[in-house]
C-alpha cells in the first residue's frame, strides 16, 4: 500500500509510545516530503499485535475489517490529495506542514468548516473593532466603545455576524440616520463614521478584505463655529471681580492660556518645572514630547495652587481630569453678575459667556496671535503642539524661543496692552 510521487511519499506508522503502559497505540499516516515528515492521526486505535507492519493491516481485532476498509480509504484519500497537488503542480513549493493541513482540510471537512467559521468570526467587523480598540491606549479606546456602544444599539441582534462587506453605504447612512435620533451634532457623528473607517483601512492593510464603502460614502464635516473669545471678552473674563471658589476656576483657564492652551489632561498631570524654567511633557493625545517656558503670571498662578503630588493642585481633589474637566466648564459658564433672590438667597448667575470651555484657551490664544499680533502660522503650528508633522519638520529644528517670544507677545498684548 505504499505509493511515491514526485518528492512525497506515504506510509502507515502505529505509535507504540502508549504501549509499554498498556494503552494501545494510535495508527498514524506518515507524509515524507523534502526531507521532513508530518503525521496525520486516524480513527483507529490498537495495540502492537494487532497490526502487520509487513502488510499493513489489522489483525487480531474483533473489528478488523471495518478498520482495514477504513484505513485503506483513508490511504486513497490521502494519495489522491497528493496527486491533486503534483498535477496542479502546488506540490514542489509546499512545505510538508502546508500539506498535512491540505490533506488534513479534506479528510475532516466538518473540522474545515468549524475553522473557517472561527476565522470568519475573528475576522468579521466587530471583533477586529474591538480587538483594534484593546490595542490602543486608554484614552483613544475609549473613543472607540462609545462606537461600539452605538453599533450595538443599531444592530442589536446581527452585530457579531456582520462582514466587513455588510456595511455598505446604504448601512452607513442608515447608522448616521440611526445616530442623528440622539446626536444632532453632524461633527459628532463623524467622529463614529471615521472609527469604522479607520477599521476598514486596517483591515484592507492586513488584506481581510478589499471592500471599501467609503470611496463615495463621504465623511462631510461641518464648519463649527470659532471657540474663542474676542481680546475685550477675554480681559473681561480674567478681571471678572468673581467669588472666591469661582476665582479658582477663572484663574485655571487663565493659567491653560498662559501655557499655550494646554490640554487639560495634560496640565492636570504636570509634576514641575524644571530648573531653566520650563515645564516638559509627552502631549497625551499624540505622545509628542512637547515644552513650555512658564512666564512669571504663570508661575505666581502655579505657586498659588501647587499641589502636593502634582505641579497644579487639581489631581489632589478629583479622580481624573476627565471630573474636572467637566466642573469646571460648567462653573465657567457661570461666570457673570450674580444675584440672590428669595428667602435662601438662592443664587442666580447671568453668564458672560454661556458657551465657554477650557477649549476656548487654546483657540483664543491662536487667534489673538494671528489675528492680532501678525505671529507667523509655523510658530502658531509649533506652539499648539502640531509640528513634526511634515517631511520638511524632520529636517528642520525649530527653534523653541520663536514660541517663546510668540507666548510673551501674546502675555504682553493682552495683559498690559503692548504690541
Amino acid at each position: 500500500m505504499r505509493q511515491v510521487f514526485v518528492m512525497a511519499n506515504t506510509r502507515f506508522f502505529l505509535d507504540e509510545r502508549k504501549a509499554s503502559s498498556g494503552k494501545p497505540g494510535v495508527l498514524k499516516v506518515a507524509i515524507a516530503h523534502m526531507r521532513r515528515t508530518a503525521l496525520i492521526s486516524l480513527d483507529v486505535k490498537i495495540f502492537p499485535n494487532q497490526w502487520d507492519k509487513k502488510k499493513l493491516r489489522v489483525v487480531n481485532h474483533p473489528d478488523r475489517l471495518q478498520m482495514n476498509v477504513y484505513i485503506t480509504t483513508i490511504k486513497q484519500q490521502i494519495d489522491s490529495s497528493l496527486l491533486t497537488l503534483a498535477n496542479e503542480g502546488r506540490l514542489m513549493s509546499m512545505s510538508v506542514s502546508e500539506i498535512k493541513t491540505f490533506i488534513d482540510d479534506r479528510l475532516h471537512p466538518e473540522r474545515l468548516e468549524a475553522k473557517q467559521a472561527a476565522k470568519r468570526k475573528a475576522n468579521s467587523f466587530v471583533s477586529r473593532f474591538l480587538r483594534f480598540a484593546d490595542s490602543k491606549k486608554p484614552s483613544t479606546r475609549g473613543v472607540y466603545m462609545q462606537t461600539y456602544k452605538r453599533l450595538v444599539a443599531f444592530e442589536s441582534e446581527h452585530l457579531e455576524e456582520l462582514r466587513f462587506e455588510d456595511l455598505t453605504g446604504e448601512w452607513l447612512t442608515r447608522f448616521d440616520s440611526f445616530m442623528a435620533q440622539t446626536a444632532p451634532s453632524k461633527n459628532a457623528r463623524n467622529i463614529h463614521l471615521r472609527n469604522i473607517r479607520t477599521v476598514f483601512n486596517e483591515a484592507i492593510d492586513d488584506e481581510v478584505t478589499t471592500f471599501y464603502p467609503f470611496r463615495r460614502f463621504k465623511i462631510r464635516a461641518v464648519p463649527t463655529k470659532k471657540r474663542s473669545l474676542k481680546l475685550k471678552e477675554l480681559r473681561t473674563l480674567f478681571n471678572f471681580p468673581a467669588e472666591p471658589f469661582m476665582q479658582y476656576y477663572i484663574d485655571i483657564f487663565k493659567l491653560n492660556f498662559m501655557l499655550i492652551g494646554i490640554n487639560m489632561v495634560d496640565l492636570c498631570r504636570l509634576k514641575k518645572i524644571e530648573s531653566d524654567g520650563r515645564i516638559y511633557f509627552n502631549r497625551a493625545k499624540t505622545s509628542r514630547a512637547y515644552s513650555i517656558k512658564v512666564e512669571p503670571e504663570a508661575l505666581e498662578i502655579i505657586e498659588r495652587y501647587h499641589g502636593q503630588d502634582w505641579l497644579i493642585n487639581i489631581l489632589d481633589h478629583y479622580k481624573n481630569h476627565n471630573d474636572f474637566t467637566r466642573k469646571i466648564n460648567k462653573n465657567l459658564q457661570k461666570v457673570g453678575p450674580l444675584k440672590r433672590v428669595g428667602r435662601g438667597g438662592k443664587k442666580i448667575y447671568t453668564p458672560l459667556f454661556p458657551q465657554l470651555t477650557t477649549y476656548w484657551a487654546r483657540h483664543t490664544w491662536a487667534t489673538i496671535a494671528a489675528n492680532e499680533l501678525d505671529i507667523p502660522k509655523d510658530v502658531i503650528s509649533h506652539a499648539l503642539g502640531h509640528g513634526n508633522n511634515t517631511v520638511t519638520d524632520i529636517y528642520i529644528d525649530f527653534d523653541e524661543r520663536k514660541v517663546d517670544e510668540a507666548n510673551r507677545r501674546v502675555l504682553d498684548y493682552v495683559l498690559y496692552g503692548k504690541k
